[in-house]
């Protein structure tokens, strides 16, 4: 728009812009016009190149309406459907009728959660909000309407105390009001039991009653944190009649006009407990005299379009499901267990129908070429990953020593190639070690442990990597529709709220920075060996945006590809089946491939398993919760060291570094004086002495409640505040009485802390 005389037009890019931003989303052009006072046709046809001229640079999209709104936001006022719950307990929320990968929504604290008169949102519901941009990029929203009588399921603990009247307790830890059991329900439950029920009767004041759907069991018993987490976020967990008399009737497939892989020393490696094994590996020096240097390289991957018909039952269910979930306690699987444990899985030994891609890359890691496969092979072996990473470095099991020449150093070595390419295209380097909660065949949580990472863990993921590629550069090539795996580089607002907090914690991010990944690798090589560099790790993290599935490329930021797809799990994830299917019918590997219908349907399959992903993770950070907090119920009173991960105007969070739990120390136990939450600095600042907590601030603390039926931990702090300036005197309020910490009356002093 630069070459248009603003005289002409009637207008400037910044008014334009400016009009677009008052319109809250509610703009089509012809409103925007009549904002601006245009009239006749030709400042109306610069208005129209304008606006094309901001979409195409980004600054403005439409929405299903045809309506302008700035790239990356939202309208003010919005319908939105609940998802989920953060790590803080707050709800989560997505627009109800979303035409791009949607922003964060939070609900502000203590939103939602109903009130004498209100029933509280739960996952599924809608609710008519106001949305507030954060410095993120992410939003708040505050409750304006919740759209529709309750319909969703409660979980609740039957109460029925000695004297009074029986309760049912919710266990959502923000659902704060108990309920009444409806008439003749009470009967149903037990004192103690877990039961799911669904609102009787909404009334406008008093407690709400409730009727008893199903009894799931002791809420004390060792399982409960999942059979809660799983209710409470919807997931399927029960196959259909239909899907179990469909499996039963499965044969074995057999090799027929199929490639025999079987000479190859395929090898399966994985966790120590892993039960579906989707993926097989091989690798050797190529031997064209054109590619010294240069390997081969074979994933094969379970053929489960071989059984799992489209449309069929067994179709149908994995599409409901979306994704295996996977508990501390338990698995739910995509598939019933004769297919994601048996016929699919690829056990050694045995003979399985596989999706095969043969890669061949030159000495550097370069692709030079690949082929798909539709394939008969028998895993040679199956390997954890230690056992595998102890055999390359000299200790291994016998198993594994004797694959080490002829198998694992060829495999190390195609590696180590990999390796060399994957430094140059520079991927995002984030640092998110993963917590596994030990749990005994009895459901005794007996600890919590960081996953070790080795290169053998490196190696399988690089070659899953380049199989992915492979999959979308195939089916691009052929033209054939298909789910990408996208994730979009982070928004200017996150970023510009990345640069705005780390020069609280010294390090500086320039705003106007290319939003490359090896921007991002160069700050978090900065942060590495400071103590600051979880905190600087997490922040970034939190600047991206989330992974969705999409039929719309616009690459894969994280990885740094221009492609990508998911092709190398379809026992647990169906967004692989589909490409698997795709592959089939593109490349005419067989006539199980995609079906006319299921192309037609790409795009909703594409929503409903990125929904459906979000759900499963949910759900088992949910059950994570709760098993840490059975564990730490028995050291309530303890004192543990953290980091301050999390600063609202109610309190601090803090990650403990033991367990990777996170917990609440409330704002109105740090001391008498009172503390206000500074969101431009993330501190929460003392009124009177200036003292504050800073986010990534190491603490030391005290569990004061653990409770496992909701997963909350309440802790007490036991760190002073760093000191600070002392707020200027308008800004400085009374101490609150009432709200001393339990170890004193008294405000703390410097170097004391009562």
């Amino acid at each position: 728009m630069s070459d248009i005389d603003p005289k002409l037009a009637g207008f400037t890019r910044e008014g334009l812009v400016a009009a677009i931003k008052a319109g809250e989303g509610q703009f089509g052009k012809r409103e925007i016009a009549r904002a601006l006072g245009l009239k006749g046709a030709d400042q109306k046809r610069h208005l129209k190149d304008a606006l094309a001229a901001l979409e195409a640079d980004g600054i403005v999209s439409r929405d299903n309406k045809r309506n302008y709104v700035l790239a990356g936001a939202l309208p003010a006022v919005t319908v939105v459907v609940i998802t989920g719950r953060d790590v803080h307990g707050e709800l989560l929320a997505e627009p109800a009728r979303a035409d791009r990968a949607a922003p964060v929504i939070r609900l502000a604290p203590g939103e939602g959660a109903g009130g004498k008169g209100e029933p509280a949102l739960g996952i599924g519901d809608k609710a008519l909000v106001r949305l507030a941009e954060q410095d993120d990029g992410s939003y708040e929203a505050r409750l304006l309407k919740k759209l529709g009588q309750s319909a969703h399921r409660l979980l609740c603990v039957m109460r029925k105390p000695e004297k009074g009247y029986a309760r049912l307790m919710p266990v959502d830890r923000r659902s704060r009001h108990e309920l009444i059991p409806a008439k003749g329900e009470g009967e149903k439950a037990a004192d103690g039991e877990l039961v799911l029920c669904r609102i009787a009767k909404e009334r406008r004041f008093g407690l709400k009653t409730a009727e008893i759907v199903e009894v799931l069991g002791d809420a004390d018993s060792a399982g409960a944190g999942s059979v809660i987490a799983l209710h409470a976020h919807g997931v399927p967990q029960d196959f259909s009649e239909s899907e179990l008399q469909e499996v039963k009737a499965i044969k074995p497939a057999k090799m027929g006009n199929r490639t025999d892989l079987r000479d190859l020393a395929l090898i399966t490696i994985d966790p120590d407990d892993a039960k579906d094994h989707d993926d097989a590996v091989w690798a050797a020096p190529d031997e064209d005299p054109n590619n010294k240097g240069g390997w081969v390289v074979m994933v094969a991957i379970a053929d489960v379009a071989a059984y799992v018909e489209h449309g069929g039952a067994l179709d149908r269910g994995a599409f409901k499901r979306g994704n295996s979930v996977y508990l501390p306690d338990r698995v739910v699987p995509m598939l019933p267990e004769r297919l994601s444990n048996d016929l699919c899985s690829l056990r050694e030994l045995e003979e399985r129908p596989c999706l095969a891609v043969r890669m061949v890359f030159d000495k550097n890691g370069n692709k030079r070429s690949h082929t798909f496969i539709r394939g008969w092979m028998k895993s040679a072996a199956k390997l954890a990953y230690t056992d595998a990473q102890n055999a390359i470095e000299g200790g291994g099991s016998d198993k594994a020593m004797a694959l080490l020449d002829v198998v694992l150093r060829p495999l190390w070595g195609a590696y180590e190639a990999l390796q060399k390419a994957r430094a140059a295209r520079e991927p995002l380097e984030i640092d998110a070690p993963e917590r596994r909660v030990r749990v005994s065949e009895s459901g005794e949580v007996l600890g919590v442990e960081v996953r070790e990472r080795f290169d053998a863990h490196k190696l399988i993921e690089e070659f899953m990597i380049q199989a992915n590629v492979c999959a979308a550069e195939s089916l691009e090539k052929k033209r054939t529709p298909l789910i990408y795996r996208v994730h979009e580089q982070p928004s200017r607002e996150k970023v510009d709220g990345l640069a705005s907090f780390l020069p609280t914690v010294g390090f500086k991010w320039t705003r106007g920075d290319k939003r490359a990944t090896g921007r991002f690798n160069k700050l978090l090589a900065q942060a590495k060996g400071t103590e600051h560099y979880e905190t600087v790790n997490e922040v970034v993290l939190r600047s991206q945006s989330q992974a969705v599935y999409d039929t719309d490329n616009a690459g894969h930021f994280g990885l740094n590809l221009q492609r990508y797809a998911h092709f190398t799990s379809p026992i647990r994830r169906y967004a692989d089946l589909t490409v698997h299917r795709a592959l089939i019918r593109a490349l005419d590997l067989g006539n199980d491939g995609q079906t006319d219908e299921e192309r037609s349907r790409l795009n909703s399959i594409a929503e409903e398993i990125t929904h459906s992903e979000r759900r499963a993770m949910a759900a088992e950070r949910d059950a994570v919760d709760r098993f840490i907090a059975l564990y730490l119920a028995e050291r309530v009173g303890g004192e543990f060291e953290g980091r301050i991960t999390g600063l609202t105007r109610f309190g601090a969070f803090v990650r403990l570094t033991e367990t990777g739990a996170d917990g609440l120390v409330p704002v109105s136990t740090l001391g008498h004086e009172r503390f206000e939450h500074d969101e431009a600095t993330h501190v929460l600042v003392g009124m009177e002495s200036g003292g504050r907590y800073r986010l990534g601030m190491n603490v030391k603390v005290r569990i004061e409640e653990a409770t496992p039926i909701t997963g909350g931990l309440l802790l007490e702090m036991l760190t002073d505040p760093e000191p600070g300036p002392r707020p200027s005197r308008r800004n400085r309020g009374h101490s609150r009485p009432g709200h001393a910490t339990k170890r004193g009356g008294r405000p703390w002093k410097k170097g004391k802390r009562r």
